[in-house]
């Protein structure tokens, strides 16, 4: 399953980091949106998650993130995401990266969450960038606008073609370099700048894992692969560090 070595270094450790992707969440039900998921009523995720989109067709945008936002209010986080709560309640060097918006480690109970691609639960206006909690906006206009601005509102999440938010990033590549244990979670390996990440760690001395039952372009370079879905090893890990202490 996983190594002893990998328990050890764990144990000794300071600073651990998981970055997880898309596969963590699978485990709960949430599609990919790869393969035979990129569809959503015939229409390509890929076209529609864009700023272009939101600009052109702003009503199919809104059906397309509603339907998404349902979607994920009723999916419930998995032992995986309450693995890295436990893990985050042990260790005061641990830091959390995600690729995904779907809210799952918040609602866990994991307290800070670096946000690569933004979290869909949020709301701003795409022309001056007031931010609005839920219930702070009116939702019943097939295209909600902006209270200040009359702007177009849009989800808290980094589309097609934009750029990771450069603070959240900067963040993420420091606590790559500075980590004594890495792990790379149910993500492809392929979307930059995150894949970049795992290598930042490795070149400044951490422990490489790999959670994936797929093979990645990581795999070859990771120090310990493990093809195991992310909630039964990260639970198993956890039990194995309660029974050792």
């Amino acid at each position: 399953m996983f190594s002893n070595k990998l328990i050890k270094r764990i144990l000794h450790a300071y600073s651990l980091t998981f970055m997880t992707g898309a596969g963590i969440s699978a485990e709960s039900g949430v599609p990919t949106f790869r393969g035979k998921d990129g569809l959503w009523q015939n229409h390509d995720v890929q076209q529609l998650a864009t700023p272009r989109a939101l600009e052109s067709e702003p009503e199919l945008f809104w059906e397309f993130y509603r339907w998404r936002r349902q979607l994920l209010a009723r999916v419930e986080p998995n032992l995986g995401h309450y693995a890295l709560v436990d893990l985050e309640n042990r260790y005061k060097g641990f830091t959390l990266i995600t690729q995904n918006v779907d809210n799952l480690h918040i609602k866990a109970g994991n307290r800070h969450v670096l946000e690569l691609h933004g979290n869909i639960t949020r709301t701003y206006c795409s022309k001056c960038g007031k931010e609005f909690a839920e219930g702070e906006y009116d939702d019943t206009p097939a295209v909600p606008k902006c209270t200040q601005c009359g702007g177009v509102l849009r989800p808290g999440v980094v589309l097609f073609g934009e750029s990771l938010p450069s603070a959240i990033l900067a963040e993420a590549q420091q606590a790559a370099a500075e980590s004594e244990v890495f792990f790379s979670v149910g993500t492809s390996s392929i979307v930059e700048p995150a894949a970049s990440l795992p290598y930042i760690a490795k070149a400044n001395g951490a422990y490489l894992v790999e959670i994936n039952p797929e093979e990645t372009p990581l795999s070859a370079h990771a120090d310990e692969v493990i093809r195991e879905k992310s909630g039964k090893i990260l639970a198993a890990i956890v039990l194995a560090l309660e029974r050792i202490a």
